[in-house]
Protein backbone atom coordinates (compact mmCIF):
# COMPACT_ATOMS: atom_id res chain seq x y z
CA UNK A 1 0.00 0.00 0.00
CA UNK A 2 1.34 3.44 -0.85
CA UNK A 3 1.89 5.99 1.91
CA UNK A 4 -1.12 7.98 0.74
CA UNK A 5 -3.25 4.85 0.71
CA UNK A 6 -2.09 3.94 4.19
CA UNK A 7 -2.69 7.43 5.58
CA UNK A 8 -6.22 7.61 4.21
CA UNK A 9 -6.97 4.09 5.34
CA UNK A 10 -5.78 4.83 8.88
CA UNK A 11 -7.92 7.97 9.01
CA UNK A 12 -10.96 5.95 8.05
CA UNK A 13 -10.60 3.05 10.49
CA UNK A 14 -12.27 4.94 13.33
CA UNK A 15 -16.00 4.93 13.95
CA UNK A 16 -16.59 8.28 12.21
CA UNK A 17 -14.63 10.79 10.22
CA UNK A 18 -15.50 14.34 9.16
CA UNK A 19 -13.82 14.37 5.76
CA UNK A 20 -11.30 12.41 3.74
CA UNK A 21 -9.63 13.39 0.49
CA UNK A 22 -8.42 10.58 -1.74
CA UNK A 23 -7.57 10.34 -5.41
CA UNK A 24 -9.78 7.35 -6.26
CA UNK A 25 -12.71 5.77 -4.43
CA UNK A 26 -13.82 2.23 -5.26
CA UNK A 27 -17.37 1.34 -4.22
CA UNK A 28 -17.73 -2.37 -3.52
CA UNK A 29 -15.28 -5.05 -2.37
CA UNK A 30 -16.42 -8.08 -4.30
CA UNK A 31 -14.34 -9.57 -7.07
CA UNK A 32 -14.52 -6.32 -9.07
CA UNK A 33 -13.44 -4.09 -6.19
CA UNK A 34 -10.56 -6.35 -5.19
CA UNK A 35 -9.34 -6.48 -8.81
CA UNK A 36 -9.52 -2.70 -9.08
CA UNK A 37 -7.56 -2.26 -5.85
CA UNK A 38 -4.80 -4.57 -7.02
CA UNK A 39 -4.23 -2.68 -10.26
CA UNK A 40 -4.51 0.73 -8.58
CA UNK A 41 -1.96 -0.36 -5.97
CA UNK A 42 0.45 -1.68 -8.59
CA UNK A 43 0.42 1.65 -10.43
CA UNK A 44 0.63 3.77 -7.28
CA UNK A 45 -2.81 5.38 -7.43
CA UNK A 46 -3.93 6.38 -3.91
CA UNK A 47 -7.35 4.90 -3.28
CA UNK A 48 -9.86 3.52 -0.83
CA UNK A 49 -12.33 0.65 -1.28
CA UNK A 50 -15.61 0.93 0.62
CA UNK A 51 -17.83 -2.09 1.24
CA UNK A 52 -21.09 -1.87 3.18
CA UNK A 53 -20.87 -5.49 4.31
CA UNK A 54 -17.86 -7.83 4.16
CA UNK A 55 -15.44 -8.63 1.37
CA UNK A 56 -17.21 -10.81 -1.22
CA UNK A 57 -20.45 -10.69 0.76
CA UNK A 58 -22.50 -11.79 -2.23
CA UNK A 59 -20.74 -15.15 -2.20
CA UNK A 60 -21.42 -15.57 1.52
CA UNK A 61 -25.05 -14.62 2.02
CA UNK A 62 -26.46 -13.98 -1.46
CA UNK A 63 -26.30 -17.62 -2.52
CA UNK A 64 -27.76 -20.96 -1.43
CA UNK A 65 -25.86 -23.26 0.91
CA UNK A 66 -24.63 -25.83 -1.60
CA UNK A 67 -23.56 -23.41 -4.34
CA UNK A 68 -20.18 -23.91 -5.97
CA UNK A 69 -18.46 -21.84 -8.63
CA UNK A 70 -19.69 -22.54 -12.15
CA UNK A 71 -16.14 -22.72 -13.48
CA UNK A 72 -13.26 -24.99 -12.38
CA UNK A 73 -10.64 -23.74 -9.94
CA UNK A 74 -7.94 -23.41 -12.61
CA UNK A 75 -10.17 -20.99 -14.52
CA UNK A 76 -12.31 -19.05 -12.04
CA UNK A 77 -9.53 -17.14 -10.28
CA UNK A 78 -7.23 -14.14 -10.61
CA UNK A 79 -3.79 -14.60 -12.20
CA UNK A 80 -1.91 -13.87 -8.99
CA UNK A 81 -3.29 -16.61 -6.72
CA UNK A 82 -4.37 -20.22 -7.10
CA UNK A 83 -6.75 -22.30 -5.00
CA UNK A 84 -3.96 -24.21 -3.31
CA UNK A 85 -6.33 -26.58 -1.47
CA UNK A 86 -8.38 -27.64 -4.49
CA UNK A 87 -7.68 -29.79 -7.49
CA UNK A 88 -7.50 -27.67 -10.67
CA UNK A 89 -10.67 -29.23 -12.09
CA UNK A 90 -12.66 -28.94 -8.84
CA UNK A 91 -15.43 -26.38 -8.31
CA UNK A 92 -14.87 -24.14 -5.33
CA UNK A 93 -17.66 -23.95 -2.71
CA UNK A 94 -19.04 -20.46 -2.18
CA UNK A 95 -17.36 -20.03 1.22
CA UNK A 96 -14.03 -20.93 -0.34
CA UNK A 97 -14.56 -18.35 -3.07
CA UNK A 98 -15.23 -15.65 -0.46
CA UNK A 99 -12.13 -16.69 1.47
CA UNK A 100 -10.14 -16.55 -1.76
CA UNK A 101 -10.97 -12.89 -2.30
CA UNK A 102 -10.19 -12.08 1.32
CA UNK A 103 -6.80 -13.74 0.96
CA UNK A 104 -6.18 -12.00 -2.34
CA UNK A 105 -6.92 -8.58 -0.84
CA UNK A 106 -4.64 -9.33 2.10
CA UNK A 107 -1.87 -10.40 -0.28
CA UNK A 108 -1.30 -6.81 -1.43
CA UNK A 109 -2.71 -5.11 1.70
CA UNK A 110 -5.72 -3.64 -0.09
CA UNK A 111 -7.06 -0.44 1.55
CA UNK A 112 -10.55 -1.86 2.08
CA UNK A 113 -12.91 -0.44 4.69
CA UNK A 114 -15.88 -2.72 5.42
CA UNK A 115 -19.14 -1.80 7.11
CA UNK A 116 -19.37 1.55 5.30
CA UNK A 117 -22.28 2.34 2.99
CA UNK A 118 -21.99 4.87 0.19
CA UNK A 119 -25.19 6.90 0.26
CA UNK A 120 -24.64 9.51 -2.45
CA UNK A 121 -22.08 10.54 -5.06
CA UNK A 122 -22.28 13.97 -6.69
CA UNK A 123 -19.96 15.86 -9.02
CA UNK A 124 -18.51 18.99 -7.47
CA UNK A 125 -19.65 22.31 -8.94
CA UNK A 126 -16.92 24.65 -10.11
CA UNK A 127 -14.09 22.40 -9.01
CA UNK A 128 -12.78 18.95 -9.92
CA UNK A 129 -13.88 15.65 -8.45
CA UNK A 130 -16.80 14.29 -6.50
CA UNK A 131 -18.28 14.54 -3.03
CA UNK A 132 -19.29 11.21 -1.56
CA UNK A 133 -21.61 10.89 1.40
CA UNK A 134 -21.15 7.69 3.40
CA UNK A 135 -22.56 6.22 6.58
CA UNK A 136 -19.41 7.37 8.39
CA UNK A 137 -18.57 10.72 6.87
CA UNK A 138 -17.76 12.59 3.69
CA UNK A 139 -15.11 11.76 1.11
CA UNK A 140 -13.72 13.94 -1.66
CA UNK A 141 -12.35 11.95 -4.61
CA UNK A 142 -11.11 12.72 -8.11
CA UNK A 143 -12.39 9.41 -9.51
CA UNK A 144 -15.18 7.06 -8.47
CA UNK A 145 -15.16 3.41 -9.58
CA UNK A 146 -18.49 1.60 -9.32
CA UNK A 147 -17.68 -2.03 -8.52
CA UNK A 148 -21.06 -3.09 -7.14
CA UNK A 149 -21.68 -5.75 -9.79
CA UNK A 150 -24.87 -6.71 -11.63
CA UNK A 151 -26.61 -8.60 -8.80
CA UNK A 152 -27.93 -5.73 -6.70
CA UNK A 153 -31.70 -5.99 -6.63
CA UNK A 154 -33.52 -9.35 -7.00
CA UNK A 155 -36.24 -9.11 -9.64
CA UNK A 156 -39.61 -10.76 -9.13
CA UNK A 157 -41.89 -10.12 -12.14
CA UNK A 158 -45.19 -8.33 -11.63
CA UNK A 159 -47.12 -11.48 -12.58
CA UNK A 160 -46.27 -12.99 -9.16
CA UNK A 161 -49.56 -13.91 -7.45
CA UNK A 162 -50.64 -12.10 -4.31
CA UNK A 163 -51.50 -15.24 -2.40
CA UNK A 164 -50.59 -15.47 1.28
CA UNK A 165 -51.03 -19.24 1.17
CA UNK A 166 -48.01 -19.55 -1.12
CA UNK A 167 -44.42 -19.26 0.06
CA UNK A 168 -42.68 -17.11 -2.55
CA UNK A 169 -38.98 -16.27 -2.50
CA UNK A 170 -36.38 -15.12 -4.98
CA UNK A 171 -33.42 -17.42 -5.64
CA UNK A 172 -31.30 -14.88 -3.72
CA UNK A 173 -33.23 -15.86 -0.57
CA UNK A 174 -33.17 -19.62 -1.13
CA UNK A 175 -30.77 -21.54 1.11
CA UNK A 176 -31.78 -25.24 1.21
CA UNK A 177 -34.80 -27.57 0.78
CA UNK A 178 -35.55 -27.55 4.53
CA UNK A 179 -36.36 -23.86 4.24
CA UNK A 180 -39.56 -24.60 2.29
CA UNK A 181 -42.86 -25.97 3.61
CA UNK A 182 -44.20 -29.39 2.72
CA UNK A 183 -45.55 -29.62 -0.80
CA UNK A 184 -44.53 -29.22 -4.42
CA UNK A 185 -42.44 -26.34 -5.72
CA UNK A 186 -42.67 -24.27 -8.89
CA UNK A 187 -39.25 -22.91 -9.93
CA UNK A 188 -39.58 -20.09 -12.45
CA UNK A 189 -36.42 -19.64 -14.51
CA UNK A 190 -34.05 -22.29 -15.81
CA UNK A 191 -30.70 -20.54 -15.95
CA UNK A 192 -27.84 -21.79 -13.81
CA UNK A 193 -29.49 -20.78 -10.52
CA UNK A 194 -32.96 -22.06 -11.34
CA UNK A 195 -31.90 -25.43 -12.70
CA UNK A 196 -29.46 -26.11 -9.85
CA UNK A 197 -32.07 -25.22 -7.22
CA UNK A 198 -34.72 -27.31 -8.97
CA UNK A 199 -32.34 -30.28 -9.16
CA UNK A 200 -31.49 -29.97 -5.47
CA UNK A 201 -35.16 -29.81 -4.49
CA UNK A 202 -36.02 -32.82 -6.64
CA UNK A 203 -33.17 -34.83 -5.10
CA UNK A 204 -34.48 -33.87 -1.66
CA UNK A 205 -37.79 -35.55 -2.51
CA UNK A 206 -39.80 -32.53 -3.60
CA UNK A 207 -42.16 -32.61 -6.55
CA UNK A 208 -40.76 -29.88 -8.78
CA UNK A 209 -42.23 -27.98 -11.71
CA UNK A 210 -39.51 -26.14 -13.64
CA UNK A 211 -40.50 -23.29 -15.96
CA UNK A 212 -38.02 -23.28 -18.85
CA UNK A 213 -37.50 -20.25 -21.05
CA UNK A 214 -34.97 -19.52 -23.78
CA UNK A 215 -31.48 -20.62 -22.78
CA UNK A 216 -28.02 -21.67 -23.88
CA UNK A 217 -26.98 -25.12 -22.72
CA UNK A 218 -23.24 -25.73 -23.13
CA UNK A 219 -21.67 -29.09 -22.28
CA UNK A 220 -20.01 -29.08 -18.89
CA UNK A 221 -17.07 -30.83 -20.52
CA UNK A 222 -16.34 -32.39 -23.89
CA UNK A 223 -13.44 -34.59 -24.98
CA UNK A 224 -11.58 -34.09 -21.68
CA UNK A 225 -11.88 -30.30 -21.68
CA UNK A 226 -14.23 -28.13 -19.61
CA UNK A 227 -16.49 -25.79 -21.56
CA UNK A 228 -14.57 -22.85 -20.05
CA UNK A 229 -11.50 -24.13 -21.89
CA UNK A 230 -13.45 -24.52 -25.11
CA UNK A 231 -14.86 -21.01 -24.95
CA UNK A 232 -11.32 -19.77 -24.39
CA UNK A 233 -9.59 -21.48 -27.31
CA UNK A 234 -12.54 -20.79 -29.61
CA UNK A 235 -12.34 -17.08 -28.81
CA UNK A 236 -15.84 -16.94 -27.35
CA UNK A 237 -14.84 -15.38 -24.01
CA UNK A 238 -13.29 -12.46 -25.90
CA UNK A 239 -16.31 -11.85 -28.14
CA UNK A 240 -16.98 -8.11 -27.92
CA UNK A 241 -20.56 -7.98 -29.18
CA UNK A 242 -23.74 -9.80 -28.24
CA UNK A 243 -25.29 -11.79 -31.05
CA UNK A 244 -28.71 -10.42 -32.09
CA UNK A 245 -31.43 -12.13 -30.09
CA UNK A 246 -28.97 -13.28 -27.43
CA UNK A 247 -29.03 -10.13 -25.30
CA UNK A 248 -30.95 -11.71 -22.41
CA UNK A 249 -30.53 -15.44 -22.97
CA UNK A 250 -29.59 -17.32 -19.81
CA UNK A 251 -26.94 -20.01 -19.57
CA UNK A 252 -27.76 -23.34 -17.95
CA UNK A 253 -24.52 -24.78 -16.59
CA UNK A 254 -23.63 -26.41 -13.28
CA UNK A 255 -20.58 -27.21 -11.19
CA UNK A 256 -22.67 -29.06 -8.60
CA UNK A 257 -21.62 -32.56 -7.55
CA UNK A 258 -18.34 -32.27 -9.38
CA UNK A 259 -19.84 -30.65 -12.47
CA UNK A 260 -22.23 -32.04 -15.04
CA UNK A 261 -23.98 -31.04 -18.24
CA UNK A 262 -27.47 -29.70 -17.64
CA UNK A 263 -29.92 -32.01 -19.42
CA UNK A 264 -33.54 -30.96 -19.01
CA UNK A 265 -34.88 -34.20 -20.49
CA UNK A 266 -32.87 -36.21 -17.97
CA UNK A 267 -34.33 -34.14 -15.15
CA UNK A 268 -37.81 -34.88 -16.50
CA UNK A 269 -37.12 -38.61 -16.75
CA UNK A 270 -35.99 -38.46 -13.11
CA UNK A 271 -39.37 -37.10 -12.07
CA UNK A 272 -39.24 -33.35 -12.59
CA UNK A 273 -42.08 -31.74 -14.57
CA UNK A 274 -40.97 -29.25 -17.19
CA UNK A 275 -43.25 -26.44 -18.31
CA UNK A 276 -42.85 -23.53 -20.70
CA UNK A 277 -42.37 -19.87 -19.94
CA UNK A 278 -44.62 -18.70 -17.09
CA UNK A 279 -47.21 -16.28 -18.45
CA UNK A 280 -49.77 -15.38 -15.78
CA UNK A 281 -51.55 -16.30 -12.56
CA UNK A 282 -55.30 -16.09 -12.16
CA UNK A 283 -57.21 -17.24 -9.08
CA UNK A 284 -54.72 -19.96 -8.22
CA UNK A 285 -54.17 -21.15 -11.78
CA UNK A 286 -50.89 -20.50 -13.56
CA UNK A 287 -50.66 -20.54 -17.35
CA UNK A 288 -47.56 -21.41 -19.35
CA UNK A 289 -46.53 -20.62 -22.90
CA UNK A 290 -46.55 -23.48 -25.41
CA UNK A 291 -42.86 -22.95 -26.16
CA UNK A 292 -41.26 -25.65 -24.02
CA UNK A 293 -40.28 -27.92 -26.95
CA UNK A 294 -38.94 -24.95 -28.92
CA UNK A 295 -36.89 -23.72 -25.97
CA UNK A 296 -35.38 -27.17 -25.48
CA UNK A 297 -34.64 -27.49 -29.19
CA UNK A 298 -32.83 -24.16 -29.28
CA UNK A 299 -30.84 -25.14 -26.21
CA UNK A 300 -29.88 -28.34 -28.04
CA UNK A 301 -28.76 -26.29 -31.05
CA UNK A 302 -26.46 -24.25 -28.83
CA UNK A 303 -25.11 -27.44 -27.24
CA UNK A 304 -24.46 -29.19 -30.55
CA UNK A 305 -22.93 -26.07 -32.11
CA UNK A 306 -20.26 -26.03 -29.42
CA UNK A 307 -19.55 -29.73 -29.98
CA UNK A 308 -19.19 -29.06 -33.72
CA UNK A 309 -16.85 -26.12 -33.11
CA UNK A 310 -14.78 -28.21 -30.70
CA UNK A 311 -14.47 -31.10 -33.15
CA UNK A 312 -13.42 -28.71 -35.91
CA UNK A 313 -10.82 -27.11 -33.63
CA UNK A 314 -9.39 -30.53 -32.72
CA UNK A 315 -9.16 -31.57 -36.37
CA UNK A 316 -7.69 -28.24 -37.44
CA UNK A 317 -4.97 -28.37 -34.80
CA UNK A 318 -4.32 -32.11 -34.82
CA UNK A 319 -5.03 -32.52 -31.09
CA UNK A 320 -5.01 -35.96 -29.51
CA UNK A 321 -8.21 -35.76 -27.48
CA UNK A 322 -10.48 -38.80 -27.06
CA UNK A 323 -13.61 -38.92 -29.15
CA UNK A 324 -16.94 -38.72 -27.31
CA UNK A 325 -19.75 -39.79 -29.66
CA UNK A 326 -22.12 -40.44 -26.74
CA UNK A 327 -22.18 -36.69 -26.07
CA UNK A 328 -24.47 -36.33 -29.10
CA UNK A 329 -27.00 -38.86 -27.87
CA UNK A 330 -30.27 -37.20 -26.83
CA UNK A 331 -32.81 -38.77 -24.52
CA UNK A 332 -36.35 -39.10 -25.91
CA UNK A 333 -38.76 -36.30 -25.16
CA UNK A 334 -40.63 -37.02 -21.92
CA UNK A 335 -44.41 -36.78 -21.58
CA UNK A 336 -44.25 -33.23 -20.22
CA UNK A 337 -42.60 -32.13 -23.49
CA UNK A 338 -44.73 -34.07 -25.98
CA UNK A 339 -47.93 -33.21 -24.10
CA UNK A 340 -47.07 -29.94 -22.38
CA UNK A 341 -48.96 -28.53 -19.43
CA UNK A 342 -50.39 -25.14 -20.36
CA UNK A 343 -52.39 -24.57 -17.18
CA UNK A 344 -51.76 -25.73 -13.63
CA UNK A 345 -54.07 -25.39 -10.64
CA UNK A 346 -51.53 -24.83 -7.89
CA UNK A 347 -53.71 -26.16 -5.09
CA UNK A 348 -54.68 -29.31 -6.99
CA UNK A 349 -51.01 -29.91 -7.87
CA UNK A 350 -50.01 -29.46 -4.22
CA UNK A 351 -47.74 -26.49 -5.03
CA UNK A 352 -47.05 -24.59 -1.82
CA UNK A 353 -43.90 -22.70 -2.85
CA UNK A 354 -42.66 -20.64 -5.78
CA UNK A 355 -39.00 -19.82 -6.28
CA UNK A 356 -38.38 -16.94 -8.65
CA UNK A 357 -35.01 -17.54 -10.35
CA UNK A 358 -35.65 -14.51 -12.49
CA UNK A 359 -32.44 -12.55 -12.20
CA UNK A 360 -31.42 -9.19 -10.84
CA UNK A 361 -31.40 -5.52 -11.72
CA UNK A 362 -28.92 -2.81 -10.80
CA UNK A 363 -29.57 0.05 -8.40
CA UNK A 364 -27.72 3.32 -8.96
CA UNK A 365 -30.02 5.69 -7.11
CA UNK A 366 -27.07 6.79 -4.99
CA UNK A 367 -25.01 7.78 -8.03
CA UNK A 368 -26.09 11.32 -8.99
CA UNK A 369 -23.98 11.74 -12.12
CA UNK A 370 -24.52 11.98 -15.86
CA UNK A 371 -23.57 8.41 -16.68
CA UNK A 372 -26.92 6.81 -17.57
CA UNK A 373 -29.29 6.63 -20.49
CA UNK A 374 -33.02 7.32 -20.32
CA UNK A 375 -33.65 3.81 -18.98
CA UNK A 376 -31.08 4.12 -16.20
CA UNK A 377 -28.55 1.88 -17.95
CA UNK A 378 -24.88 2.84 -17.52
CA UNK A 379 -23.39 4.53 -20.58
CA UNK A 380 -19.76 3.59 -20.98
CA UNK A 381 -17.03 2.39 -23.31
CA UNK A 382 -15.24 -0.58 -21.75
CA UNK A 383 -16.14 0.75 -18.31
CA UNK A 384 -15.18 4.38 -18.96
CA UNK A 385 -18.46 6.22 -18.46
CA UNK A 386 -19.87 9.29 -20.15
CA UNK A 387 -19.31 11.15 -16.87
CA UNK A 388 -15.56 11.94 -16.75
CA UNK A 389 -14.06 10.41 -13.65
CA UNK A 390 -16.76 7.74 -13.16
CA UNK A 391 -16.02 4.14 -14.09
CA UNK A 392 -17.96 0.86 -14.04
CA UNK A 393 -16.48 -2.60 -13.60
CA UNK A 394 -17.95 -6.08 -13.11
CA UNK A 395 -20.96 -5.68 -15.41
CA UNK A 396 -21.89 -8.28 -18.05
CA UNK A 397 -20.42 -7.50 -21.46
CA UNK A 398 -18.46 -4.54 -20.10
CA UNK A 399 -15.85 -5.20 -22.77
CA UNK A 400 -16.41 -8.83 -23.75
CA UNK A 401 -18.42 -11.95 -23.01
CA UNK A 402 -16.19 -12.85 -20.06
CA UNK A 403 -16.48 -9.48 -18.32
CA UNK A 404 -18.75 -10.60 -15.47
CA UNK A 405 -16.66 -13.69 -14.71
CA UNK A 406 -13.88 -13.73 -12.13
CA UNK A 407 -10.96 -13.74 -14.55
CA UNK A 408 -12.70 -11.35 -16.93
CA UNK A 409 -13.29 -8.68 -14.31
CA UNK A 410 -9.57 -8.71 -13.49
CA UNK A 411 -8.64 -7.85 -17.09
CA UNK A 412 -11.35 -5.18 -17.35
CA UNK A 413 -10.06 -3.61 -14.12
CA UNK A 414 -6.57 -3.35 -15.63
CA UNK A 415 -7.91 -1.46 -18.64
CA UNK A 416 -9.79 1.00 -16.43
CA UNK A 417 -6.77 1.68 -14.21
CA UNK A 418 -4.62 2.26 -17.29
CA UNK A 419 -7.16 4.89 -18.36
CA UNK A 420 -7.06 6.53 -14.92
CA UNK A 421 -3.27 6.65 -14.91
CA UNK A 422 -3.24 8.20 -18.37
CA UNK A 423 -5.68 10.91 -17.25
CA UNK A 424 -3.61 11.59 -14.13
CA UNK A 425 -0.57 12.10 -16.36
CA UNK A 426 -2.38 14.80 -18.33
CA UNK A 427 -3.65 16.49 -15.19
CA UNK A 428 -0.19 16.44 -13.62
CA UNK A 429 1.29 18.39 -16.54
CA UNK A 430 2.88 21.75 -15.68
CA UNK A 431 3.87 24.33 -18.28
CA UNK A 432 7.16 26.24 -18.13
CA UNK A 433 5.84 29.07 -15.96
CA UNK A 434 4.32 26.64 -13.48
CA UNK A 435 7.49 24.60 -13.30
CA UNK A 436 9.53 27.75 -12.67
CA UNK A 437 7.10 28.95 -10.00
CA UNK A 438 7.30 25.61 -8.19
CA UNK A 439 11.10 25.67 -8.42
CA UNK A 440 11.12 29.19 -6.94
CA UNK A 441 8.91 28.04 -4.08
CA UNK A 442 11.30 25.22 -3.23
CA UNK A 443 14.26 27.65 -3.07
CA UNK A 444 12.57 30.11 -0.68
CA UNK A 445 13.70 30.13 2.97
CA UNK A 446 11.46 28.42 5.51
CA UNK A 447 8.69 30.74 6.69
CA UNK A 448 8.96 33.13 3.75
CA UNK A 449 5.73 34.04 1.94
CA UNK A 450 5.69 33.77 -1.86
CA UNK A 451 4.52 36.57 -4.08
CA UNK A 452 0.87 36.22 -4.95
CA UNK A 453 1.56 35.70 -8.65
CA UNK A 454 4.02 32.91 -7.89
CA UNK A 455 1.58 31.25 -5.51
CA UNK A 456 -1.22 31.51 -8.06
CA UNK A 457 0.93 30.02 -10.80
CA UNK A 458 1.97 27.15 -8.57
CA UNK A 459 -1.65 26.24 -7.85
CA UNK A 460 -2.84 26.30 -11.44
CA UNK A 461 -3.69 22.83 -12.71
CA UNK A 462 -3.91 21.23 -9.29
CA UNK A 463 -6.82 18.80 -9.27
Amino acid sequence: MTDLNQTAFQKYTGMTVEKIEIDTLVVGAGQAGVAMSEHLSKLGVPHLVLERNRIAEGWRTGRWDSLVANGPAWHDRFPGLEFDDLEPDAFAPKERVAAYFEAYAKKFNAPIRTGVEVKKVERNAGRPGFTIETSEGVIEANQVIVATGPFQRPVVPPIAPKDEKLTQIHSAEYRNPEQLPEGAVLVVGAGSSGVQIADELQRAGKQVYLSVGAHDRPPRAYRNRDFCWWLGVLGEWDAEGVQPGKEHVTIAVSGARGGHTVDFRRLAHQGMTLVGLTKAFNEGVVTFASNLADNLARGDENYLALLDAADAYIARNGLDLPEEPEARTMLPDPECVTNPILELDLAEAGVTSIIWATGYSVDYNWLKVNAFDANGKPQHQRGVSTEPGVYFVGLPWLSRRGSAFIWGVWHDAKHIVDHIVKQRTYLDYRDASQRQAEADLKQMPDGAQPDSHIQKASLMGVR
